[in-house]
């Protein structure tokens, strides 16, 4: 019985590389996730932005990205 045990727990310590590898991927899936709905939720706000500035420093009949002119 005292062998049993002795062999489960080198096993168990030997694989702990791989439970740390997993636990490090997972981390890593969820801050892509987090990432990814910051960029979807924050996309239009940062395009409408970045708009008013190239309105702000080019001249006002110069079209934007969009094809749009800048509105005066």
């Amino acid at each position: 019985m005292l062998s049993l045990y002795t062999n489960l727990s080198t096993r168990l310590h030997r694989n702990e590389k791989g439970a740390t590898a997993v636990e490090y991927g997972i981390m890593v899936a969820l801050i892509a996730v987090v990432i990814i709905v910051a960029v979807t939720l924050l996309g239009g706000t940062l395009s409408d932005l970045f708009q008013g500035v190239n309105c702000q420093i080019g001249t006002p009949a110069t079209p934007n990205w969009n094809g749009t002119a800048c509105v005066a």
